[in-house]
């Protein structure tokens, strides 16, 4: 880069804005010092307008030059993880327990960059909306501003997001037409019966059998009930039962998780489970309850704003390193949300090879600060791009 280059110049500031919120990690709906951290730069970088408390904790930034006839949208998430890190970096969290394990914090500080350096250069016509948003994970914050009358206040033509992926060719950017990451529906289920001494089973029931068995024939859904074609995910995650080792416990409860692209399978899977349940209950002489929760919908691209995304990536990392032909991911995003209500496009960061237990999520997952310039152009080739002035 050249040495006169703004976006050069400007990152490691933000790389040091990222590390320090990284040191001070915040649940979904908590985070209000990182709230009070944005909302201070966008005031610091001259905005006139920076409304706090949407949706929570979200805050939302209004840049505006030109006529103010259209506008879009840029997000990042605000929230950390309930994950213990073990990094050993020298900016690691401070709050036992959470971390920045999926690089929001990262996402933030990028967005921040870019509100910086469109503030100064004004290279656009028309209002672009800085959108922080909390409890991107699991909580639904995305939802959550929706409801508190976002796009009402703040009506865009798009609105835009990006996640850093690693696993993707450092130097990339992707982003696909249509589904780029999956719906997500959660479930409990609990097998009640009476419990007994493990030396006379005779008098008990054995929820634990029942709920073997439904850890093995749940599987008949992707197997045997969807279109082998169709993308469908039934994971269990959790089973609970029993705190002794002479007594079968009374009752054992389960979590689990479906991901799929195809809106029709919520329903699908919530009937299919729910039959299955009671099917193996019926058999072993237990009770099932299930608790099904529909949760994040599919994130679909639309293609106005996918092809506005392809040609500002390529403009910052060249055609030949932008993908549109991939296979979407079986994650989840509560972008999702925010595509469905406005329009949009959701792009992924090549952030080069990971290890083991250092991908999203891991408690050894560390941000590659290489991608910061790129997402920086990235934003602001496509905020002068889509409201070029004429």
């Amino acid at each position: 880069m050249l040495h006169n280059d703004p976006i050069a110049a400007l990152t490691p500031d933000v790389v040091a804005w990222r590390h320090h919120i990284h040191s001070n990690p915040e649940l979904g709906f908590k985070e209000h010092e990182t709230a009070r951290f944005v909302t201070e730069k966008l005031r610091s970088f001259g905005f006139d307008e920076v409304h706090e408390g949407i949706g929570g904790t979200g805050v939302v930034g209004v840049l505006r030059c030109g006529t103010d006839t259209r506008a879009i949208g840029l997000r990042a998430e605000l929230d950390a993880l309930p994950v213990l890190e073990k990094t050993g970096l020298p900016y690691a969290s401070r709050n036992a327990g959470v971390m920045h394990a999926c690089g929001h914090d990262g996402h933030t500080a990028m967005l921040l960059g870019a509100a910086r350096l469109l503030s100064q250069s004004r290279a656009f016509d028309g209002t672009v909306y800085f959108i922080f948003q909390p409890a991107e994970e699991n909580e639904g914050g995305s939802m959550r501003m929706i409801e508190d009358g976002m796009f009402k206040r703040f009506p865009v033509e798009a609105i835009y997001a990006v996640h850093n992926w690693p696993g993707v060719k450092l130097g990339t950017i992707a982003a696909r037409v249509g589904a780029q990451m999956a719906a997500v529906d959660n479930f409990e289920l609990t097998f009640e019966g009476l419990g007994a001494h493990a030396a006379m089973p005779q008098l008990g029931d054995d929820p634990i059998l029942a709920a073997g068995a439904f850890v093995q024939a749940v599987q008949r859904i992707v197997s045997r009930s969807v279109d082998p074609q169709s993308a469908l995910v039934v994971s269990l995650t959790q089973i609970h039962g029993g705190n002794v080792a002479n007594i079968v416990p009374g009752r054992v409860w389960l979590q689990g998780t479906c991901r799929f692209f195809e809106p029709d399978h919520s329903d699908c899977c919530e009937k299919l489970i729910g039959e299955i349940a009671r099917g193996i209950a019926a058999a072993h002489s237990v009770t099932a309850t299930l608790d099904y929760k529909k949760g994040y919908p599919p994130l679909i691209n639309a293609a106005h704003a996918t092809a506005r995304a392809v040609e500002a990536a390529a403009a910052t990392v060249g055609r030949e390193n932008v993908s549109t032909e991939f296979s979407p991911s079986l994650g989840c995003e509560d972008f999702a949300f925010m595509i469905r209500e406005a329009g949009g496009c959701y792009a992924w960061i090549g952030a080069g090879d990971v290890g083991p237990g250092e991908g999203l999520h891991g408690d050894r997952y560390v941000f590659n600060d290489e991608i910061v310039p790129t997402v920086m152009r990235y934003y602001v080739n496509l905020v002068e791009q889509t409201l070029a002035v004429s």
